[in-house]
């Protein structure tokens, strides 16, 4: 395993995707983004998750092309999260296996988006709604399947409380080889604005997932659109849910940065 992570990580032409994995990465973030700002306003726009941006992305010109860049994009860039869990970064430290996990599943959150642009590329379409219902009711029906799923919840609002750490406590930026000046200080406002706006709808995300195994109901349950439009019911909900948008726009923004400035 390590030796096929290493050559992986040491490939030119695999670096280069893995690159180009964090831009696509920016696009479907964007439609997302701009999805919820057009529901915040009024105007629909659709699902605000993956399907719901992979199905934007499909109807606009060459976006077939677009569709089967980000399925390549995000392989590769998951293989490249794969291959940094099992080498060690630094000579004289190992890396503890609680980040391995979380590069993992990273991997594995990058393999599922990029397999919905899949999916979309050869004319299909999905329902991440229905895919998480679908999940919390299997979930349930098994034994334990209560505490199980609040497991589940748990661990994504972890994440989330992750993004939200990472935002404030500008931590990111270990993962980039920022420049100097006024390039950088941009990058630093987009990755921290991008990552608390993420964090928050992961958290809502996971609470969802919560809701519905305290309430044995696994409609409860919902992806980014159901956790999109579950803030637009807030009072003020409007307000918040075009922040929220605006902010996954800046974290599309940021990932054009990041697959600039990333280091690997």
């Amino acid at each position: 395993m390590k030796s096929t992570a290493s050559a992986a990580q040491r490939s030119k032409t695999f670096r280069t995707l893995a690159r180009a994995g964090y831009a696509v990465l920016g696009v479907v973030h964007i439609v997302i983004g701009a999805i919820a700002v057009s529901v915040a306003v009024g105007a629909g726009g659709g699902e605000a998750d993956q399907g719901g941006a992979m199905q934007q992305i499909a109807r606009v010109p060459f976006g077939t092309v677009v569709l089967w860049a980000i399925v390549l994009g995000l392989t590769a860039l998951g293989v490249w999260q794969v291959a940094g869990a099992f080498l060690e970064q630094e000579p004289d430290t190992k890396k503890k296996w609680g980040k391995r996990v979380k590069d993992v599943g990273t991997a594995l959150a990058y393999f599922a988006t990029g397999t919905t642009g899949l999916v979309y590329a050869l004319g299909g379409s999905s329902d991440s709604s229905e895919s998480s219902t679908s999940l919390s009711a299997a979930l349930l029906a098994t034994p334990g399947g209560v505490f199980l799923l609040v497991l589940v919840g748990l661990v994504v609002v972890g994440i989330g409380v992750g993004f939200i750490v990472s935002g404030a406590r500008r931590s990111f930026e270990k993962h980039l080889s920022l420049p100097a000046g006024a390039v950088g200080r941009g990058i630093r406002t987009l990755g921290i604005v991008g990552y608390l706006a993420k964090g928050i709808v992961l958290g809502v995300v996971g609470v969802l997932f919560v809701v519905a195994a305290f309430t044995h109901d696994p409609e409860k349950a919902g992806g980014l659109d159901a956790a999109l439009k579950s803030l637009a019911a807030l009072p003020f909900g409007q307000v918040i849910l075009w922040l929220v948008g605006a902010g996954l726009i800046v974290y599309g923004i940021y990932c054009f940065a990041r697959a600039r400035y990333a280091k690997v």
